[in-house]
């Protein structure tokens, strides 16, 4: 046991602090001051029941400060049940955005949001597609950062930052730390040549591109992962294209899960795309964070019966402990949240048997997410 935990922490060592080095290289993107846009670009939109936040998403497109002729919207429902696309119909009316609104209960067995997408993609005009999702906010600067990425970095697809706010309870600003780890880890692993992970409600990719890697093909059976799979099959295909927008301001908001439930669901449909990752370098980061938290779940019961010693168990945690706290204290710094560093500590009492049991669930159980309930396969 001692041997299996000092090799997989020296692994995991290894993953993290090379993207702690990695994540403090990324260049900060700043938009010159008398740089002219010329790109057209689409803003794609996948929404189901978000009538409650469709409206503050519209009006923070409303305010880019990009040209308005350069830029169109369109909101591609999916079978919503609570009037969003009537209240985005009702807000174009007095709008100033090219915006249209696509529902795919007008196409014949299209649902789920990588139809949502796809179909979205298939209709738009632009050059540059940029995606976020109908539960989030943007700032002003938002696509202006993302279109002088495109053109100065020579990049087919970007990542960009996406943060909680209103983070008000212990339980939200736990799920901010652990969700900062997260967008550092795939802004990182850009930055290093080999991305595995990135976030679906701030990314864009030219709409050409989309099309020579075949969209989602080889993965329509899995509902997750709309973001990532393209991710991967355009690093594979064109090496060295993929690009992280490392700029605040570029940084998309949204909100934490209010219950344990939600948040449950939503990592376990996360967690269920990780079975159908083709990368080996992907499997393997992911196969090495579940076995250090395996083992160090394990090394709980094996203290309690004196089958490890305490030294070694104290060890062990404060080591991972310590190399999650370098890591996050930069990430937390980038989106201003430096303070919520501490919620590292509660955070590691429950991560361990949090990442394992989602985990499972994601391969072989179900979940709920948006009134539906999907199997894992």
């Amino acid at each position: 046991m001692i041997a299996a935990l000092a090799l997989s922490l020296t692994a995991y060592a290894w993953i993290i602090l090379r993207r702690w080095f990695a994540w403090n290289k990324l260049p900060e993107v700043e938009v010159p001051v008398n740089y002219k846009p010329i790109t057209k670009l689409s803003v794609v939109v996948p929404v189901r029941n978000e009538a409650t936040h469709i409206t503050q998403l519209l009006q923070d497109l409303e305010n880019q400060r990009y040209p308005k002729e350069l830029f169109e919207v369109l909101i591609v429902d999916d079978h919503s049940e609570d009037g969003t696309p009537e209240l985005v119909r009702a807000y174009a009316t007095t709008s100033n955005l090219q915006l249209r609104v696509v529902e795919l209960k007008n196409y014949i067995n299209l649902k789920q949001k990588k139809d949502a997408v796809k179909t979205g993609v298939e209709q738009v005009k632009g050059e540059l597609i940029v995606l976020t999702d109908g539960d989030c906010r943007v700032q002003p600067e938002w696509l202006a950062l993302f279109e002088y990425t495109y053109k100065t970095q020579n990049a087919l697809f970007i990542s960009g930052p996406v943060c909680f706010h209103n983070t008000h309870t212990l339980f939200e600003r736990m799920q901010l730390v652990e969700f900062a780890s997260l967008i550092g880890i795939g802004g990182a692993s850009i930055m290093l040549g080999k991305p595995n992970m990135c976030n679906g409600a701030n990314l864009a990719y030219a709409k050409g591109v989309f099309e020579q890697v075949g969209g989602f093909s080889g993965n329509e059976g899995v509902v997750s992962g709309d973001d990532e799979f393209l991710l991967h099959k355009v690093s594979e295909r064109f090496p060295g294209r993929v690009a992280f927008l490392k700029n605040n301001k570029a940084t998309v908001f949204t909100e934490a899960r209010k219950s344990i439930r939600s948040f449950v669901s939503q990592r376990v449909r996360w967690a269920s795309k990780w079975k159908a990752y083709q990368n080996w370098q992907v499997q393997l980061v992911a196969l090495i964070v579940f076995i250090i938290n395996l083992l160090l779940f394990l090394a709980m019961p094996m203290l309690l019966f004196k089958q490890l010693s305490t030294q070694t168990f104290i060890v062990a945690y404060c080591a991972k402990f310590a190399i999650d706290c370098l890591f996050l204290n930069y990430v937390l710094r980038f989106f201003g949240r430096s303070s919520y560093l501490i919620y590292m500590l509660p955070l590691q009492l429950v991560y361990i048997p949090y990442v394992l049991y989602t985990a499972i669930l994601g391969l072989f159980g179900r979940y709920s997410w948006k009134g539906r309930k999907i199997r894992s396969r």
